[in-house]
């Protein structure tokens, strides 16, 4: 992912990458690969070389996710003063996310939070429709993800849940901001069922065995009265889309679909369906992995370290994220709904 932002960052009009590290010789290499030959960036192997540059306006944090709260810990300590993306989750649990919320909040540096599926243009305009009233009196969301396995990373950090956060705060954490997001309310309580029943069973590594689930359904009640459904299967290869999410109110129904790239509104009184072409946004100069939400994602928040802006997903936004998947994962170990006021207190 450290890559995928250089590759945002060379298409990005007035953005200038001064210099990357990372303490792996590896990782540090397919910087210099992605960077090419010639460019004047730094590549260095420690965050404190990083940090002592005077020529540094943002820093972007790509580390594995069990590192994030260490990582921003040392940059908040030694420069209050850059500006932080750091990549979904926000942290692995709920107590280093508050910690970071209680650091940002005193420091002049903005903190934004990488939930780059916001901007997939289809998202976007799915969540647009929403607020436009298309459904009327929305009442219920539901995200499915029907994909493949987990990749290999650096390390195998993605192997097991106490580098990760699990497969629901690791990877779902994304659907569960966008449910957030769309409802306009915070969740209060989570039920869920999953379990690993077909992929990693038979890596092992130093002679243990992954742990990470590859399915789940989770119900989130949230504090308005909408409900909302997440249906992950990470053993779905020979999916049309990736991903589909739907929304239903008391007027309607909207649905988009990843990387279809179609967004549908029906209405309930008129029978009609309206089909939206939302592939594309022009602003776009790199797809990339993730349908240019990523470069989308830079773009906004090149424009708010510019300008001063506040940021557009907060480091509340990758709290409450991180919250719900991690009563997710408590629901599914404990066999019961969790209250979300459980994990705050």
């Amino acid at each position: 992912m450290g890559c995928e932002h250089l590759r945002n960052l060379m298409a990005l009009p007035g953005a200038e990458i001064a210099a990357v590290t990372d303490p792996g010789a590896g990782p540090r290499e397919w910087a210099r690969l992605t960077l090419g030959e010639g460019h004047p960036a730094a590549v260095l192997d420690g965050t404190r070389a990083l940090l002592a540059r005077d020529d540094l306006d943002a820093v972007i944090v790509a580390s594995p996710n069990h590192t994030h709260a260490g990582v921003l810990d040392e940059v908040f300590a030694a420069r209050p003063d850059l500006h932080v993306m750091v990549e979904k989750p926000l942290c692995t649990t709920v107590a280093d996310c508050r910690a970071v919320e209680r650091a940002a909040a005193t420091r002049p540096g903005l903190v934004w939070v990488g939930l780059e599926y916001r901007y997939m243009p289809p998202v976007a305009r799915f969540v647009a429709e929403i607020a436009a009233g298309a459904a009327g009196d929305l009442r219920m969301v539901f995200v499915r993800e029907h994909r493949f396995p987990f990749l290999p990373k650096v390390g195998d950090w993605n192997r097991f849940n106490r580098n990760t956060g699990g497969t629901l705060v690791e990877k779902c954490c994304h659907f569960f901001d966008l449910m957030r997001l769309a409802v306009g309310s915070d969740p209060v309580r989570v039920y869920a069922s999953g379990a690993q029943d077909v992929n990693h069973l038979d890596e092992r590594y130093d002679g243990e065995q992954p742990d990470i689930l590859d399915n789940a359904f989770v119900i989130v009640d949230f504090a308005n009265g909408v409900r909302g459904c997440l249906d992950l299967c990470m053993f779905a290869e020979a999916s049309r889309n990736e991903q589909e999410l739907v929304a239903v109110g008391a007027a309607g129904k909207i649905e988009a679909f990843v990387p279809e790239g179609v967004v549908r509104v029906g209405s309930r009184a008129t029978r009609e369906l309206r089909e939206i072409a939302a592939a594309h946004d022009d602003r776009i100069a790199y797809q990339g992995f993730h349908h240019g939400a990523s470069y989308l994602e830079l773009l906004a928040f090149c424009d708010a370290v510019r300008t001063g802006a506040p940021p557009a997903v907060t480091v509340r936004d990758g709290l409450w994220a991180t919250v719900m998947g991690v009563a997710a994962h408590r629901s599914i170990d404990e066999a019961r709904p969790v209250a979300c006021a459980e994990l705050l207190d």
